[in-house]
C-alpha cells in the first residue's frame, strides 16, 4: 500500500474509532448532546450539498424533508402506537415521496427559480402543518421521553455514518458522482453525451431527502416536542448552506467541516452572549460574506488548493533537481564542431 493511501487509511480509521468511543468515555449529558447534534447538522449539510455542490442547483426547501421525517414519526409513533424504529424507517421513506413528487416539476427549473420554489414548497408545508390537527397546529406535538444520550448519541452516528459511506460511493468512487458533476459544469452538454439529466437530478434529491428524514426522525424522538417551525422553519436549510457554503461545496469532508465550526461558534457565542442576539446575527453576516470573497472554494477548498501548490512546487523542484543531476549533453552545433576539429 502507498504511503499516502497508508496515512489516509490510518487517519479514517482513527477517526471512526474516536467517533464510536466518544459516548462510552464521555459521559457528560451536555457534551453528548453537543455530539449527537453536531453529528444532526453534518448529516444535513451533505445531504443538502449533494444537490447544490454537485449538482449547482441552490435548494432552499431542504428543511422540508428533515420536517416530513419527524412528523411522520412523531404522528406513528405516538397516534398509530407504530415502534419508534418503523416509525422512522417510513418518516424517511415519506421524506423520499415527498422529494419525488415535487422533483417532477420543481427540477425542470434553473437557477433562482428554482431556488425560489423551493423555498415557496417549504413554506407551503409549514403553512400546512400549521392548520392541521394531526400535526397539533401550532401547539406542536410531545413524543414519549427517552433519557438515553447515549441511544441518541450511537443512533444519530450510525444514520449519519451509513449516510456518508453511501454518497462517499455514489459520489466520490462510482460513475453517479461523475454523471452529477457532468450536470453541474454544462446541463445541455450532458445530453449529448447520452446522460439524461431529469432523471439523474431526481435520483439525487430523493437521495438527499431521504436520509434527512431519518434524521428528523431521530430528532424529533430526541427533543421530544416538535412544531412547525422548529422542523419546517427557514432556520433548519439555512443552517445548512451556511455550514456548507463555510466549509467548501462539492465535497463531502467540507460540509463537514463547516457544521463543526459553526456548532462551535454557535455553542460558545449562546453561552457567553446570549443576551445580544442582534450581534450573533452580525457576526454571522459578517463570516458568510468574508467566506463568500476571501474563500469562496470554503475552507477545505482552501486547505486541498494549497496542498495541491505545495505537491506541485515540490515536483517541480524534483524535475529541475533531476535536470541538473544528468551530464550535460553536447549541443548538435558542439557535436558537428569535435568531428570538424
Amino acid at each position: 500500500m502507498p504511503d499516502a493511501a497508508w496515512k489516509k487509511f490510518v487517519v479514517v480509521a482513527g477517526l471512526v474509532a474516536g467517533l464510536l468511543a466518544f459516548p462510552v468515555v464521555v459521559q457528560d449529558a451536555f457534551l453528548l448532546r453537543l455530539f449527537t447534534e453536531a453529528l444532526m447538522w453534518i448529516g444535513l449539510a451533505i445531504t443538502w450539498d449533494l444537490i447544490a455542490g454537485y449538482i449547482g442547483y441552490l435548494n432552499f426547501g431542504h428543511g422540508v424533508f428533515f420536517g416530513f421525517g419527524a412528523y411522520t414519526t412523531a404522528i406513528l409513533f405516538t397516534k398509530a402506537n407504530l415502534p419508534f424504529w418503523l416509525s422512522m424507517t417510513i418518516g424517511g421513506g415519506v421524506a423520499a415521496l415527498a422529494a419525488f413528487v415535487i422533483g417532477w416539476p420543481v427540477l425542470r427549473l434553473r437557477g433562482a427559480y428554482f431556488a425560489i420554489a423551493t423555498w415557496a414548497f417549504g413554506r407551503a408545508v409549514m403553512q400546512l402543518a400549521l392548520v392541521l390537527d394531526i400535526t397539533g397546529g401550532p401547539d406542536g406535538m410531545r413524543l414519549p421521553p427517552f433519557l438515553n444520550p447515549h441511544f441518541f448519541a450511537y443512533l444519530m452516528l450510525a444514520v449519519v455514518g451509513i449516510t456518508y459511506a453511501v454518497l462517499w460511493v455514489l459520489l466520490e468512487r462510482a460513475p453517479f458522482g461523475l454523471k452529477l458533476k457532468a450536470i453541474r459544469e454544462d446541463e445541455s452538454g450532458s445530453l449529448a453525451i447520452g446522460l439524461n439529466p431529469a432523471k439523474l437530478k431526481l435520483q439525487a434529491l430523493i437521495l438527499s431527502a431521504a436520509p434527512a428524514g431519518l434524521i428528523g426522525g431521530v430528532y424529533a424522538y430526541w427533543i421530544t416536542f416538535i412544531d412547525p417551525a422548529s422542523v419546517f422553519g427557514d432556520l433548519v436549510t439555512d443552517q445548512a448552506v451556511v455550514m456548507a457554503v463555510f466549509g467548501g461545496m462539492g465535497t463531502l469532508i467540507g460540509p463537514a467541516i463547516g457544521a463543526v465550526f459553526f456548532l462551535t461558534f454557535k455553542t460558545y457565542f449562546w453561552a457567553y452572549l446570549s443576551d445580544y442576539q442582534v450581534l450573533y446575527l452580525i457576526i454571522l453576516g459578517v463570516a458568510i460574506a468574508a467566506c463568500v470573497v476571501f474563500l469562496p472554494d470554503g475552507i477545505w477548498g482552501a486547505v486541498t488548493r494549497r496542498q495541491e501548490g505545495r505537491r506541485a512546487l515540490r515536483k517541480g523542484l524534483s524535475l529541475s533537481q533531476a535536470d541538473a543531476a544528468q551530464p550535460a549533453r553536447p549541443s548538435a552545433a558542439g557535436r558537428r564542431g569535435g568531428k570538424e576539429g
